[in-house]
């Protein structure tokens, strides 16, 4: 029963190489049909399963922290893959088996990497999920951005999971075990071991790439700007989702007190992303770009959260994922919708769309309004949560940056709505958007401002799973 949803999706991965192999070039295209039926299937079955255990010795565990982000990883990849539907391009066409077996893939390394409490489980599962987003971002291979992003993308990320390697080794050296509660226990009983610390900074670095962090987030913008959208939507939420993941279970899971002593160096890992992100952020004329440094900055609101070291810490960046899971794929796909219409992604593609298509132009003022925390759409409620969890663990002074930041993040943002709701249009004609796409923007905008005015029954299941790590 505890593997039943990782089965499950190992399952839905066969019938897709299956289907793939028997299918001509005419129906290829209905694998991502099939996909997103299983992926449908999966998050449902995700919310009412309950087991509860351990499995190999305790080597993997499912717990509340692990079924929440199993839950949001399918979301997230159910939106990707419904959105990818739309993808005008003969690639994925012609090779949709290939794509979503890839997405898959990775959405199982994912799964496996949250309920990872040992040092080889866990690396092996970061390698099935980061191996197939090397390839999906270059998956438009006679593009020759796209070859370069995928280029980048991928050495940046050998890089990573060489630190990644090297910091467990100094784990399991310091430890002489790969067990991660052993791991973390040993912190306290050898009175901070050079190597042991090491080790943890080493492995923190590494998770850094993983979750796009200032001075580690290089591989962003060109990857963002090249790849699909819809892809880029998926990418810019469920594998940093998953690096938060590692953190808990690594930083703070079974830490107690000693937890505290990494607080530090999250807090300003933090306010350096909070700083490069939004800055980096203003001189973009790339919707996709723009939100790529958004992105970054928003993971170092989240690493407030984790700062805070606490259990309302913890919740409250589980609740901010989820928000980011629907805001930022929310404005990825109108752009991806604006892109296909205009041919371009720049900000002047958007000029008046609220005269040229106000329904989409509607969807991403909320979009862009929950992004830049404006009351009353889940994204206000998830800055004011982190700021109220660094606040009460006595991080005032970055509490006052994260707000100094937010008011400059308006900027970039309102740029954008200015150019849909101010400036004339270039061209009467509306923005034709496909019914897939149009179905997976609004399902996103409807949650946005639900969970806006009603956020109190996801911050008390984020509470659930965040309390037993303490």
């Amino acid at each position: 029963m505890l593997l039943t949803l990782e089965l499950t999706l190992a399952g839905l991965m066969l019938v897709v190489f299956v289907l793939g192999l028997l299918w001509g070039p005419a129906r290829r295209r209905e694998v991502g049909a099939v996909t997103a039926a299983g992926l449908a299937g999966l998050f449902v079955l995700s919310l009412v399963l309950d087991s509860r255990g351990a499995l190999f010795d305790g080597a993997y565990a499912v717990d509340g922290l692990a079924r929440f982000f199993k839950q949001v990883f399918v979301l997230a990849t159910l939106l990707g893959v419904l959105g990818g539907l739309a993808l005008p391009q003969p690639a994925f066409h012609r090779r949709a088996p290939e794509y979503h077996l890839l997405v898959l893939a990775s959405l199982l390394g994912m799964m496996l990497l949250a309920s990872a409490r040992e040092l080889v489980l866990l690396f092996v599962a970061f390698e099935l999920m980061s191996i197939p987003l090397y390839v999906l971002a270059a998956f438009l291979k006679r593009e020759e951005l796209a070859v370069e992003a995928g280029l980048k993308f991928f050495l940046v990320g050998s890089l990573s999971t060489a630190i990644l390697a090297y910091g467990l080794s100094f784990l399991y050296g310091a430890t002489g075990t790969t067990m991660l509660p052993d791991v973390v226990r040993a912190l306290g009983t050898t009175g901070g071991d050079p190597l042991l610390v090491l080790g943890f900074v080493l492995v923190l670095a590494g998770l850094g790439f993983k979750i796009a962090a200032f001075p580690f987030h290089m591989w962003v913008p060109d990857t963002y700007e090249a790849a699909s959208t819809p892809f880029v939507a998926w990418l810019s939420v469920a594998p940093k989702a998953a690096g938060f993941a590692a953190i808990f279970r690594i930083f703070v899971e079974g830490a107690g007190d000693r937890a505290a002593l990494w607080a530090p160096l999250a807090a300003t890992l933090g306010a350096l992303t909070m700083i490069g992100g939004n800055l980096m952020a203003l001189p973009q004329t790339n919707v996709k770009r723009l939100l790529a440094y958004s992105g970054i900055a928003h993971i170092g609101y989240m690493l407030l959260g984790v700062a805070a070291v606490s259990p309302f810490g913890v919740a409250v960046v589980l609740f901010y994922l989820v928000a980011y899971v629907f805001s930022n794929m929310g404005a990825f796909l109108v752009v991806e919708a604006v892109a296909q219409a205009e041919g371009s992604a720049g900000v002047a593609a958007f000029r008046g769309l609220a005269q040229r298509s106000p329904l989409l132009a509607l969807a991403m003022l909320l979009f862009l309004l929950s992004l830049g925390g404006i009351p009353f759409v889940v994204g206000f409620w998830a800055k004011l949560y982190v700021f109220w969890a660094a606040a009460a663990a006595g991080l005032y002074g970055l509490v006052l940056l994260g707000a100094v930041l937010t008011v400059v993040a308006l900027f970039y943002y309102l740029l954008v709505a200015k150019q849909m709701y101010i400036d004339a249009p270039a061209t009467p004609t509306p923005v034709a958007v496909p019914a897939v796409l149009a179905l997976v923007i609004w399902v996103s905008a409807l949650a946005v401002v639900l969970l806006g005015l009603y956020p109190r029954p996801l911050v008390e299941t984020a509470l659930r799973a965040a309390v037993p790590l303490f």
